[in-house]
């Protein structure tokens, strides 16, 4: 079963859950910044019963793009418990989180892995081709070692995805 839940009522065991499941998907590589990211949006959680099996957030990001600051719901958090795999799990939590996506902002993006590429392409998400960046405290500062890990979900703005691409600041991984 999903359950989309804004990080607001989502509740502590859930939260909690979710942060330990993250933990045991990426293998030590998941912290707590990475969990930061993850809050203050929708929460696609996949149950098994009482066991959380899948896990999701998109939060509202800005993305420059051609000039325009668009409303971007960003993708984070994304992992699914190794035994439950191949089991449609990923695919409803990536179902629930693009409804919110179409529903509520002008595109979606992430950042992902050789691994995930795949499942993200497989859902209509397209490779950013184009130069990306980050807006930091000193201003625009290029990020070249993200070329090839961000996609983006397109809505009902057009994009040229070989056009420059900058995301708003934040703590820890910017893309």
């Amino acid at each position: 079963m999903i359950e989309l839940v804004h990080t607001s009522a989502a509740g502590a065991t859930a939260l909690g859950a979710a942060y330990r499941l993250l933990e045991e998907v990426f293998e030590g590589d998941f912290g707590a910044e990475d969990w930061e990211h993850s809050l203050g949006g929708m929460h696609a959680f996949a149950w098994e019963g009482d066991d959380l099996v899948g896990h999701g957030s998109v939060v509202q990001r800005r993305l420059v793009h051609n000039g325009r600051a668009l409303r971007c719901g960003y993708v984070e958090g994304v992992g699914v418990r190794a035994d439950q795999r191949r089991r449609g799990h990923g695919a409803a939590v990536m179902g629930a989180l693009e409804s919110v996506i179409r529903a509520a902002y002008d595109l979606g993006a992430l950042g992902t892995t050789d691994l995930g590429e795949p499942f993200y392409r497989s859902r209509g998400w397209l490779r950013w081709t184009g130069p990306l960046a980050a807006l930091t405290p000193d201003g625009s500062k290029p990020t070249p070692e993200e070329q090839g890990a961000v996609y983006v979900f397109p809505g009902v703005m057009p994009l040229d995805l070989s056009a420059p691409l900058t995301c708003d600041w934040r703590d820890g991984d910017v893309w």
